[in-house]
């Protein structure tokens, strides 16, 4: 016989398994043996790395090992300036890397922040205080509102207790607890409502509990193990710039021997050359690389934080930049995580509320026309059930914000209570019957408390010399406990034909995803005695039902929108129903048709394979679990997705640290989620994402930018030496020329490049593909192209100017000072083209101001070498007159207007081929 789970064993099986008298508990000598069996009630933190370990791990990539030989390299050729400056940049990136490392592996540090300090457990037939960790399997535990649920347990009493467990299933509202069998087998954990998870909230009632699970063994100690197990997933860029690396060393090697051979066997002086190839090598590397996608990423964080998203690992901007789907949890993400009345029957109306949140503004409508209470009796008398009978509190507190370095006074109203309860006082203070104005007029005499069997709480009033009942319940009970019901401010029967009507009204709001919650009344006779429940809850008036759901956040619909034109998909992952996450995927426009819905009991039976050949068309999972959410999550990735995933219950941890980018919840976040994840929106505003996903794409276009713009420049320097060894010409760059040219070319100009504008039409285009070569969508082109060009360029502006005197010393030197000025413009007109991912004729090119003056400071130093008589010496330079400055300047400009002017021509040229056959390009966004 297969053995019973906890959920479904009764008192005696419970009894005989833990080997324990619920009446007496342990004694202290066998909670002693079964802790050394067990261990202490705590979650483990696994094998840490070593502080050090850690930072000497940051030298291991391949750009890094590039670095340190062009530090040996210039080290050799006496450049201790570029040494120096080379390893301060080593030390910079593995510092940072570092920081960000050490932080994220806190995650299980805030994870142990949940278990509850101290227990109350009954040892030895007396209930003592004791430290959680202390608990062993067998354990009676006393929990009441407030407490923390220290272990899984099995309750075996409870009264009125409900346990917010939204942390840990993803439950928007807390969950009534009973002590019941239950018979099913495979539930996921929001159905186990005989159950009590370690750090879980008791929000309400009382329990009684025995130990099941402690430490490790405990749902939340799985969720500290798949933490431990899930490695965090290297981004796109730090492959793309590792494979830039490898491709830089081998080619730039490469290129530098066919100088160094070309020269030698054309004549020129061995040492020469090598020292010429040695700077080439120096230069066709760009050691500034790191630094300035460092830089680009650290301002474009800048950027995002006044945009409420902190970002806490630098290259996760770039990756969310490729995200292709976003795994978003519902209650407090896609949805306010304050439960809202939205609609009321009452005496056959259906009507509207307006207003969300706990703010007590709106109204109540039909048919769009506001309803005036004055002339509402009916309705006046619903709204009085919904405030009286009722334990939850509303409250306004003042919120200090800081905005533009101004502290403004800002209110904002929370609950204290059950979130149901909640919706109904905000839905009775909407129309000026608070409790508190309330209470002058009415007097709690006594209350019947909810309970999960009857499911109906009542409360006894005085009012005016006589006295009521006010019960609120479940729909289907209450109505049994009707005999007359509240139509047209009149009292009539409660007849079959009408009860009907209500069950109807009942079914619609609840198919709507709504919980829905009837009201009712009656009056007590003055020598009625109303001793209990039974009695007080019979021959009641009916008043009408209260529709309520967690509603949508208004900007998350538009944000999901957006996120569709770019080619982004939304997966909503949620512990609640079915039927209430499919009501809000519609709502949010996420649901598209033919799109599918699974819940977590379906993904269960499901192997890996069956979900990768599903999980495309999967937009909605329902009472998922957080393995089930990290399934999700590496099924897609197995699809080829980038994936974000967010969310702000500890359930959501193992997820977000799995995902290619994990998102968190800044205000309703844990600090498990906090710290496991790489992206925190501070505002918990779905649209914030959308935000950051636009900052995101930008960053890494413009870290394409400097890339294309640094190694045209590059390769245009090799070619030069390399086409005039091939020639026979004479040296056209000196070696310290060309680290010049290097130095402030590859600066400033590269580094303004990063900050650089959005293009317009950046969010209308699909994300990339993970898999995506650095030198895609024909940036290998542009770089060779523009770099063959430049060099054809500089060579011909010496050679047309060496010509006129070959053979004078001095007219090479005014040769190469012509060659040196033209690479020099030749880079920095360049650098414009590379703000387009066209031409240079398709944006504004004074737009970027700080490339301007980037480039304006370059031109300065280059006149400064040119024109100082203190280093011309030291840099082989001369003064260049009109005329041979009309030469570098012609020359210059060819490489960027050529081909800026053809790609002009030929996107004209396309279009109206287009326009004539009537084609119509096909949209590449995503379609829903």
């Amino acid at each position: 016989m297969e053995q019973k789970k906890w959920h479904q064993m009764g008192a005696d099986e419970l009894k005989s398994e833990l080997n324990v008298e619920p009446q007496l508990g342990l004694t202290k000598d066998e909670a002693a043996d079964r802790q050394k069996k067990t261990g202490a009630n705590e979650l483990s933190e696994g094998k840490g790395i070593s502080p050090i370990t850690l930072f000497l791990n940051q030298f291991k990539d391949f750009m890094v090992l590039v670095l340190v030989g062009a530090t040996l390299v210039s080290g050799l050729l006496g450049e201790y300036l570029d040494a120096i400056t080379i390893i301060a940049i080593i030390l910079l990136n593995g510092i940072l890397g570092f920081v960000q490392e050490f932080k994220a592996e806190r995650s299980l540090s805030a994870l142990k922040k949940l278990s509850a300090p101290t227990s109350k457990v009954l040892r030895d037939g007396k209930v003592e205080q004791i430290p959680a960790k202390n608990l062993v399997p067998g354990d009676i535990i006393l929990l009441e509102s407030g407490d923390r649920v220290p272990a899984d347990i099995r309750f075996i009493m409870t009264s009125n207790c409900d346990v917010e467990e939204s942390a840990l299933t993803g439950e928007s509202v807390p969950v009534n607890k009973h002590s019941k069998i239950i018979e099913q087998d495979d539930l996921p954990l929001g159905d186990l409502k005989n159950v009590g998870f370690m750090g879980t909230m008791v929000t309400r009632g009382t329990a009684k509990g025995i130990v099941i699970r402690t430490g490790m063994d405990t749902e939340m100690g799985k969720i500290a193990d798949l933490i431990q197990n899930t490695e965090a997933q290297e981004t796109p860029l730090q492959h793309r710039l590792e494979q830039l690396g490898k491709i830089l060393i081998i080619v730039s090697l490469v290129l530098t021997v066919l100088v160094v051979v070309a020269g030698i066997l054309h004549g020129q002086p061995a040492v020469g050359m090598f020292l010429a190839g040695v700077s080439l090598a120096v230069a066709a590397i760009p050691e500034g690389l790191p630094a300035i996608v460092t830089i680009a990423l650290a301002l474009g964080v800048q950027r995002m934080i006044k945009r409420k998203a902190i970002v806490r690992k630098l290259p996760s901007v770039e990756t969310l930049g490729s995200a292709s789907v976003i795994c978003s949890d519902k209650t407090g993400t896609l949805t306010q995580n304050k439960m809202t009345v939205t609609d009321v029957w009452q005496g056959g109306r259906q009507l509207k509320v307006t207003g969300e949140g706990y703010k007590p503004v709106g109204h109540i409508t039909l048919r769009d026309h506001v309803i005036d209470l004055k002339n509402d009796q009916s309705l006046r008398r619903l709204l009085q059930v919904s405030s009286l009978c009722n334990n939850a509190l509303i409250e306004e507190v003042s919120v200090q914000e800081t905005r533009n370095k101004k502290s403004n006074e800002e209110t904002e109203w929370i609950l204290k209570g059950d979130p149901t309860e909640g919706a109904l006082v905000t839905l009775a203070s909407k129309l000026g019957m608070s409790p508190q104005s309330l209470s002058g007029l009415y007097e709690r005499v006594e209350e019947f408390p909810f309970d999960s069997e009857r499911k109906l709480m009542s409360v006894l009033m005085k009012h005016q010399g006589g006295r009521l009942i006010f019960t609120k319940g479940a729909p289907d009970v209450l109505i049994k406990e009707c005999a007359y019901i509240l139509w047209d401010d009149k009292v009539i029967p409660f007849t079959s034909a009408i009860r009907q009507q209500v069950v109807q009204a009942n079914e619609r709001m609840a198919s709507s995803a709504l919980r829905v919650l009837g009201m009712a009344y009656r009056e007590v006779r003055p020598e009625e005695q109303v001793e209990d429940e039974c009695k007080a809850e019979s021959q009641l008036v009916f008043v009408g039902l209260a529709g309520m759901i967690d509603p949508p956040r208004k900007e998350a619909r538009d944000a999901i929108a957006t996120c569709r034109r770019a080619g982004i998909k939304t997966v909503m992952i949620t512990g609640d129903h079915s039927l209430t996450a499919e009501a809000i995927a519609h709502q949010l426009g996420i649901l598209p048709r033919g799109g599918k819905v699974m819940t977590g009991q379906q993904l269960s039976q499901f192997s890996d394979e069956d979900l990768d050949k599903e999980v495309d068309q999967i937009y909605v999972y329902a009472r998922v679990s957080p393995e089930h959410k990290l399934r999700i999550v590496k099924s897609l990735q197995r699809k080829g997705h980038v994936v974000a995933m967010t969310g702000d219950g500890v359930n959501d941890a193992p997820a977000i640290k799995a995902a290619d980018i994990g998102i968190a919840m800044g205000i309703t976040g844990t600090d498990v989620t906090k710290e496991a994840s790489a992206l925190i929106l501070s505002d918990d505003n779905f649209s914030t994402i959308v935000a950051a996903i636009e900052e995101g794409r930008n960053i890494y276009e413009n870290i394409r930018k400097f890339i294309r713009y640094l190694l045209a420049s590059n390769v245009g320097e090799i070619l030069t030496m390399f086409f005039a060894m091939m020639a026979g010409l004479p040296l056209p760059l000196l070696p310290i020329q060309i680290l010049w040219v290097n130095l402030v070319t590859d600066g400033l100009p590269a580094m303004a490049l990063g900050v650089d504008q959005a293009e317009k039409d950046l969010m209308e285009h699909k994300p990339r593909s993970a898999k995506e070569n650095i030198f895609a969508r024909r940036l290998g082109w542009k770089i060779i192209s523009r770099g063959v060009l430049i060099g054809l360029c500089t060579l011909a502006a010496f050679w047309i100017t060496l010509r006129i005197d070959p053979h004078n010393p001095a007219h090479l030197v005014k040769a190469q000072s012509v060659a040196f000025a033209t690479l020099v413009m030749a880079q920095l007109i360049h650098v414009f083209d590379c703000r387009s991912s066209r031409s240079i004729f398709h944006r504004n090119p004074l737009q970027n101001k700080y490339l301007v003056l980037a480039v304006i400071s370059s031109v300065v130093l280059l006149l400064g070498v040119m024109y100082t008589p203190q280093l011309q010496p030291i840099f082989k330079t001369t003064a260049l007159d009109l005329r041979e400055w009309a030469l570098v300047i012609v020359a210059a400009g060819i490489p960027t207007f050529l081909l800026g002017a053809g790609s002009v021509w030929g996107g004209r040229k396309n279009r109206r081929r287009l326009a004539t056959s009537g084609y119509t390009p096909k949209s590449t966004k995503f379609s829903a």
